[in-house]
């Protein structure tokens, strides 16, 4: 009997581990699911909100987007230091442990508490910019093209359009005073586009109607000599459309954004992959959307067609933090 019972007990055993080889095999093999890549039409509508801004803006939009944890940590710590301008601002700011985008979006204190307030569409963005740039890029310069053939994008006072071979290029008129135009993103491009669901405009950077309009002018002076200043900033369009960052092409590190190229290649060590960018440990992890984020607990509602996969987090209600209006951001490092 002893020797039937240790017969039996060696042949669970190896049953078991035979199952667990089998499961893990199995594991290493099964490719992750994938988000659907986003049409040229759906990344229009995500970058009409910020398509006719200046290049140098959109290129810390767009790395900053792909941190939407520390947009709204960002905007919150803006809230808690309102008594901060100028220099003495970019000192406190150059202290914290932000992505440079994000640092650099503190000179546009606007467009940074309408990403916070517009989470899921700043998630969306960001995740577009990790796993679809070029199509991004190409979506950015459609767009702009569709608001010059309406006659709402042209050389004003506040800024230079040009065209560099089939390229429109903005940038400011001065070097020290950046003007963000005020427009609707679902106007201005002539044939009227949806609204990306959920979005709500931020006062002082929407206008209502078909036009373009300038009213924030924010000084970029008191941050020029820190490393994510606005001249450290550039977008090349000559090689299809790269963000730049001290003349060389920006990548982002994020952890809160699902790189899906990577992701794919290195499933068969997934424990180690540097391709698959995880999530904060704060935050439950719940699928994998296209954003960062599927829920909010201020206004932004996260998209919920098929098409758009599914997005890294579950739940997060600490978005939301934009808060009202707190006027212009005038010549002095455009704080409110």
């Amino acid at each position: 009997m002893k020797w039937l019972q240790q017969g039996m007990a060696l042949f669970l055993s190896w049953c078991l581990l035979a199952v667990c080889a089998r499961d893990g095999f199995a594991y290493q093999n099964t490719a992750p699911p994938q988000a659907a890549q986003q049409s040229p039409e759906q990344l229009q509508q995500l970058v009409a909100p910020i398509a006719l801004y200046p290049d140098s803006l959109i290129a810390q939009i767009l790395p900053a987007a792909s941190y939407p944890d520390q947009i709204v940590e960002a905007e919150r710590w803006m809230q808690q230091h309102k008594d901060l301008t100028g220099e003495s601002l970019a000192k406190e700011v150059d202290k914290q442990t932000w992505d440079p985008g994000v640092k650099a979006l503190t000179q546009f204190p606007a467009v940074l508490a309408n990403m916070n307030q517009n989470l899921a569409w700043t998630s969306e963005l960001g995740d577009a910019y990790i796993n679809q740039q070029q199509e991004l890029t190409q979506a950015i310069q459609a767009m702009r093209q569709r608001a010059k053939q309406a006659g709402n994008l042209k050389t004003t006072p506040q800024e230079n359009v040009s065209t560099h071979g089939q390229d429109i290029v903005i940038q400011p008129a001065t070097t020290e005073v950046v003007y963000v135009p005020q427009y609707d993103p679902w106007l201005v491009y002539g044939d009227p586009l949806a609204v990306f669901p959920g979005w709500y405009p931020y006062p002082g950077l929407f206008l209502g109607g078909p036009g373009i309009a300038f009213g924030l002018g924010f000084g970029v002076g008191f941050f020029g000599g820190f490393g994510w200043g606005w001249h450290h900033w550039g977008f090349d369009w000559r090689h299809g459309g790269r963000v730049e960052y001290n003349h060389n092409t920006y990548i982002s590190h994020s952890t809160t954004i699902v790189n899906r190229n990577n992701f794919r290649s290195a499933r068969g060590n997934f424990g180690h992959s540097t391709g698959f960018r995880g999530f904060n440990s704060s935050h439950a992890m719940s699928g994998t959307h296209s954003g960062a984020f599927s829920g909010f607990g201020h206004g932004g509602i996260a998209r919920n067609n098929s098409f758009r996969g599914q997005s890294s987090f579950g739940g997060f209600h600490g978005g939301g933090f934009a808060g009202g209006f707190h006027g212009g951001g005038g010549h002095g490092g455009g704080r409110r």
